[in-house]
């Protein structure tokens, strides 16, 4: 018996329709179906945010949403950041601040981090600390995170607030 529900998103600002099954994950579709890759697979828990998307522009754990709940929303992963061939504002300042190591957490923190921005233009560091809370790094300490997001914060609005 075929259980499979078609669904359509958009992603990085394409119309895509698919089959899913009920219980196929968003993580899944982005990864092996649409082949985005830059959406980590992690915990599978919710507990790491590596696989950090933005649905409907709100930061969500890939992981523990069913492909089927993401129909007829839109979804952005870090692929949909790339601005006229190169970084955005966002990756550049952790970039530059020291903030990217093995770089397995970067695109749910760069996520989250637009999230925030996008809401708080000029947030305070314990902002900046609340709304990287569900991503976990390993490598960095945190402390360079929060200074990218912060130079970001100036680098946006030297630039009216665009993300690109």
């Amino acid at each position: 018996m075929d259980n499979k529900r078609r669904i359509e998103l958009r992603v990085n600002g394409t119309m895509r329709q698919l089959e899913v099954e009920p219980n196929t994950t968003l993580l899944e579709v982005l990864r092996d179906e649409m082949r985005l890759t830059g959406t980590k697979r992690g915990c599978d828990q919710g507990h790491c945010g590596a696989c950090t998307v933005l649905l409907n522009g709100a930061p969500v754990n890939a992981c523990l949403v069913l492909a089927p709940m993401a129909d007829g929303k839109d979804v952005e992963t870090i692929e949909g950041l790339e601005s006229s061939g190169g970084m955005s504002a966002i990756q550049s300042a952790l970039v530059e601040e020291g903030a990217v190591q093995c770089g397995f957490c970067t695109p749910g923190m760069v996520l989250s981090a637009k999230a925030l921005l996008a809401e708080k233009p000029e947030p305070s560091r314990l902002e900046i600390l609340e709304a990287l809370s569900g991503n976990l790094c390993r490598c960095t300490g945190y402390e360079r995170i929060v200074a990218g997001v912060q130079k970001a914060a100036g680098l946006l609005k030297g630039r009216g607030g665009r993300h690109d």
